[in-house]
């Protein structure tokens, strides 16, 4: 996706054009996950159940999924960003932007064609004022679209050039990856065939490829991927898995198109689809014959571009902290939501703001964390000072409780009359047991007994919850975050109430 002003990639969910477009919005309420005070029949009929199964092991984790992107449009000096991300959980982020990528040239900390970058926003600035205060790791996109000129394609030469002065001044950068998104014609290639799979496959094994690894031989380099050519580049995949040379794939994705978003349609059917795209990958992969090939998320969004009111509301935080979940259950070692700080927009510049969408705002953004609002092409926006957190990065908060590095994900089973709407993730946790739950009723209470397979007592539940009701004290423009209880000793299985719309992070000593 394009960062800033450039303009935006689409990454839309095919499926979705044969689903309902509306929901309904439902009267507010300001209820929070608290305990049962009295027995689960005498609360009504909504009622689930998870058990935990600590012998069903399953991937590893790491805390590497809590990324978040920045873009060269943004103004890294700025005060308290490092420590504002570090606060929510991020450990990661990717630079210099989506599309923005494949017109920068570091050595003028310019775009081509005239794309706006911050005078401030220089790779430096951004790795001492950034990066490395805030404990981040680095993921760098290099040029292939544009050379220095900008008559013609990216050259080897002035990506490797970056790559030496990042390890000439000690800078770490975890992965190195050839272009963004170079199998949609909305990227620029100025290439002879632009967007074109064996070009692509061919530039980074002649020349990308070898001339990183002449400069630093243990740089990872990695290649784009789409996920079973659902751009229409016919065999996009297949050629540049089975002709390039690459050290990891990255992978983006949104799950809507702009104009089409459904608040129910989001939370309810997208994650599973991401998890299926992560397969659809695996097995490309192994056609190659690099069936271990990491893949890492380099984009991650809720819509492609235009985003609305949908993107300041609690249906994208629920959104994406489900998509946490499914990494952490697919086992991926590191991606990067689109974006912390950098985009916030008026209805005038496009977007959803149907009345069929929940939410209390009239303006939209890709960032998920204030950039001091109002700003630029955002003059709808109250006053929201800068690193005030929004919906989406309280998933983040809460879902850091959880990814934790060397932590299992485990087994759990669903049951009840309103498993419907019951999503769960289990894990180890800190030498007990954790589980991330979430409510996709956005009216109605959901009434949970949690159970862990051979344990009947935990000597200390804490439970973190984020919801609907907290988010709708966005409508006198308060951003209240993540609710923590400390619940002490109890038997299992536990009863818990959560409320509607709400994700819940519950932690057994």
């Amino acid at each position: 996706m394009g960062g800033g002003r450039s303009p935006a990639e689409e990454e839309i969910s095919m499926q979705f054009f044969l689903l309902a477009r509306h929901a309904r919005l439902a009267v507010p309420t300001a209820l929070s996950a608290t305990l049962l005070a009295t027995p689960l029949a005498a609360q009504g009929p909504q009622q689930a159940s998870v058990t935990i199964n600590p012998a069903q092991v399953g991937a590893t984790l790491t805390n590497q999924i809590l990324g978040a992107n920045m873009g060269n449009w943004f103004d890294p000096t700025r005060p308290g960003l490092a420590s504002t991300m570090a606060g929510v959980g991020f450990t990661t982020t990717r630079w210099p932007g989506g599309s923005n990528s494949d017109l920068y040239h570091l050595a003028t900390n310019s775009d081509c064609f005239g794309a706006y970058v911050s005078p401030n926003a220089t790779f430096d600035n951004f790795v001492n004022d950034i990066v490395k205060p805030a404990g981040l790791t680095l993921a760098i996109t290099l040029n292939y679209g544009t050379n220095a000129a900008c008559t013609g394609g990216g050259d080897p030469k002035e990506a490797a050039a970056w790559v030496s002065y990042a390890k000439s001044k000690g800078y770490a950068v975890s992965h190195w990856t050839i272009g963004n998104e170079v199998y949609g014609t909305w990227e620029k290639d100025l290439h002879a065939l632009p967007n074109d799979p064996t070009t692509y496959a061919n530039a980074v094994s002649t020349g990308f490829y070898p001339a990183i690894k002449a400069v630093d031989p243990n740089a990872q380099v990695g290649v784009v991927v789409d996920a079973g050519d659902r751009w229409g580049v016919a065999n996009w995949d297949q050629i540049v898995l089975s002709k390039a040379s690459y050290d990891f794939v990255e992978y983006h994705w949104y799950a809507q198109g702009a104009g089409y978003e459904n608040d129910s349609y989001l939370i309810s059917s997208t994650p599973a689809q991401l998890a299926q795209n992560i397969a659809t990958i695996r097995q490309e992969l192994a056609a190659a014959g690099k069936p271990n090939t990491p893949i890492i998320i380099g984009e991650l969004g809720s819509v492609n571009q235009n985003p609305g009111k949908q993107s300041m509301s609690i249906t994208q935080a629920l959104f994406a902290g489900e998509v946490l979940g499914e990494l952490m259950q697919a086992g991926i070692p590191t991606a990067n939501w689109w974006i912390a700080h950098g985009d916030c927009r008026d209805p005038s510049g496009g977007g959803n703001y149907a009345s069929s969408l929940y939410g209390w705002q009239n303006f939209g953004g890709y960032q998920i964390i204030s950039d001091g609002l109002p700003t630029y092409g955002c003059a709808n926006a109250p006053t929201i000072p800068l690193n005030t957190l929004l919906p989406t990065a309280q998933a983040f908060k809460l879902a850091s409780l959880v990814a934790r590095n060397g932590e299992h994900m485990l087994g759990s089973t669903l049951g009840g009359a309103g498993v419907a709407n019951l999503r769960a993730y289990a894990m180890t946790n800190q030498g007990g047991t954790a589980v991330m739950l979430f409510n996709l009723n956005q009216s109605s209470s959901l009434q949970v007994t949690i159970g862990v397979t051979g344990v009947s007592q935990s000597s200390g539940v804490t439970v973190s919850s984020y919801d609907r009701g907290t988010y709708d004290w966005s409508t006198r423009n308060i951003w209240r975050g993540v609710t923590t209880s400390s619940l002490g000793a109890k038997s299992l299985p536990l009863a818990l109430t959560l409320t509607p719309w709400s994700m819940t992070v519950v932690q057994f000593k």
